[in-house]
């Protein structure tokens, strides 16, 4: 794939050139303002782990083997540590529930694997999935759990790191906008409400750094496991033009898909299978060009994602920088530069 813009045949007044140069120059005044922090040696990459659908309880069912949960993230976490990550998500379905279930017992399986999570010594962040509201509310799951400086009680956010920026949703709705509560939803009907839909696109107008996001229930499709307004995100996240890849659960094998410029990786989940070579999580790192290696350990899916670049990168290194300012200026220079941009024979004055 070509990722260098055509450059031929450019016409460029006074006007277009001094509009396209404030653009350009706010672009890079902006960039390390976009992060809540922002690490000079490393602009523009990360290194995060990522695991997903623990279901940890005290009970095995189908092929969820969810009492060897707890051996599985630990194994995750000790890993992750070892890396030196930069932070770790889980993307959802944290713990499960007894069968018939018990209100005490469902919030004891989560505090312990709260417990396991919170040994990684980086930051942590929680998507919420369908069953870990499945027999409490999400009030009582945010309250077990710990975003790293996220205001307790939210179930979407968003954060910033080395000029980054990393989007967490939340798709347990049903389709009337009420939260999922106590078990009070079918699993087949997620959706994002108006809210957080507007929430959105006023949190992706307000950056200018490459995005990230994370959810639980999947956004590139159709069908049970998908969130069913997930065209209108889609559209959302497209019309945004800084999307680069979207990280997803829910659905336990695993997929990969890209739509619309933007990679959506379905990680496999942690619980299925028993024994430590059942496991999988995955380190992902954001490369200066916008490119990303998913690195997969055990059964995680290894991936590799092509560069998207900005349009405001001019030659090609998927850098928005000075040497773009000066690649547009020499353009401007060769193709000729007029007096005016009003009407031919109407004089500047």
């Amino acid at each position: 794939m070509d990722s260098q813009p055509a450059r031929n045949n450019w016409m460029m007044t006074r006007r277009v050139f001094l509009g396209a140069s404030a653009s350009c120059l706010t672009s890079l005044a902006a960039g390390p303002l976009v992060s809540d922090t922002f690490a000079g040696s490393r602009p523009n990459t990360a290194r995060f782990g990522i695991v997903t659908d623990s279901h940890y309880t005290n009970r095995n069912y189908s092929n969820r083997f969810c009492n060897e949960s707890l051996e599985k993230m630990s194994e995750c976490v000790e890993l992750m540590n070892k890396q030196e990550v930069d932070f770790l998500v889980e993307l959802g379905d944290f713990k499960d529930q007894d069968d018939p279930p018990v209100e005490e017992n469902t919030i004891s399986y989560l505090q312990a694997v709260e417990g396991v999570f919170q040994q990684f010594t980086g930051s942590i962040y929680h998507v919420l999935g369908n069953h870990d509201m499945d027999s409490i509310s999400k009030s009582q799951f945010l309250a077990n759990v710990e975003n790293t400086r996220i205001a307790p009680g939210a179930s979407y956010y968003s954060f910033g790191l080395n000029g980054l920026h990393f989007v967490i949703l939340d798709a347990n709705y049903i389709s009337n906008g009420t939260d999922y509560d106590h078990g009070n939803f079918s699993w087949t009907d997620a959706n994002i409400p108006p809210a957080e839909l507007d929430w959105l696109r006023q949190d992706l107008a307000s950056v200018e750094a490459p995005v990230i996001v994370f959810i639980h229930q999947l956004l590139d499709g159709t069908g049970s496991h998908y969130v069913k307004n997930a065209a209108n995100v889609r559209q959302i996240l497209e019309a945004s033009g800084k999307v680069l890849a979207v990280f997803q659960g829910h659905n336990h094998p695993g997929a990969y898909s890209q739509i619309g410029g933007i990679h959506y990786y379905t990680l496999k989940a942690l619980v299925e299978g028993s024994g430590a070579e059942n496991n999988a999580y995955a380190i992902v790192e954001v490369h200066p060009d916008r490119s990303m290696t998913v690195s997969a350990y055990r059964k995680a899916i290894r991936r590799e994602f092509a560069a998207r670049c900005s349009i405001a990168d001019l030659n090609g290194d998927c850098i928005v920088d000075f040497r773009d300012y000066s690649l547009m200026a020499e353009k401007w220079l060769d193709a000729g530069l007029a007096e005016s941009d009003g009407p031919p024979g109407r004089r500047r004055r």
